[in-house]
């Protein structure tokens, strides 16, 4: 009989195609979450100098809201709205694609400051203290292209989506593929969409607390280090 702390498993296809099964537990459960949540209330103390300043930046640029929020899947299907700095021109989303590529005309000169030093996903921490998002996890995604899902690839909903993880950190420069692209958002949905979401796949049949601190440290490496950081990662 499984009690309340007692592993639960869950099976899906991984990425060699055969059937893998990651145990859950509602103690693995509350460390990851106590994790994100202390974690993301200590990221905001201490980045708060420069959330203030990314808010009069934010502002400052054009007229419209500071906060742009956008709808994401989250686990289980459920959507939800994911902050960020708006960092485009004021309803941005209806006169373009949903991606974003590089030099998108509809990003302000301080957008693209706050997007180059990733200042805009600040306000994700806002989503992690409310629990719909991790600190470590698979990349949001927008409904838009979820609906795209393989069965297999919904997998990935298992888990609540991160701030950075895996396929952050290798697709950190995807504003990039996509502008080299004649049609970004087909590259987006039939290349580039299923290679992030292989790494996620990968991602929740071996996640772990020590993992996600490994993957924790390697952001932050990759911040502050970009031109040391040109190797993509690989599952093994």
């Amino acid at each position: 009989m499984l009690t309340q702390d007692s592993p639960q498993q869950d099976c899906f296809t991984a990425i060699d195609e055969s059937s893998t099964c990651i145990k859950d537990s509602s103690r693995a459960r509350w460390v990851k979450r106590s994790f994100d949540f202390v974690l993301a209330l200590i990221s905001f103390t201490i980045t708060f100098p420069v959330f203030v300043v990314s808010i009069f930046l934010a502002k400052f640029q054009s007229r419209g809201p500071v906060f742009y929020k956008a709808t994401r899947v989250g686990k289980n299907g459920k959507h939800f709205k994911m902050y960020k700095f708006r960092t485009m021109v004021e309803n941005a989303d209806q006169i373009g694609i949903g991606l974003t590529t590089h030099q998108d005309v509809r990003v302000t000169r301080i957008g693209g400051f706050l997007r180059k030093l990733k200042l805009d996903e600040l306000p994700n921490l806002i989503n992690v203290v409310k629990g719909d998002m991790s600190l470590i996890g698979p990349r949001p995604e927008s409904p838009d292209y979820v609906k795209f899902y393989s069965e297999r690839q919904k997998q990935v909903l298992q888990v609540k989506p991160g701030i950075t993880g895996p396929s952050q950190i290798v697709n950190r420069d995807e504003d990039k593929k996509l502008k080299a692209k004649d049609n970004p958002e087909h590259y987006y949905i039939t290349e580039l969409m299923p290679k992030k979401l292989e790494l996620d796949l990968h991602y929740v049949a071996t996640q772990s607390f020590l993992r996600d601190i490994g993957w924790l440290f390697r952001t932050l490496w990759v911040i502050f280090f970009p031109m040391k950081n040109k190797k993509e990662y690989r599952h093994p």
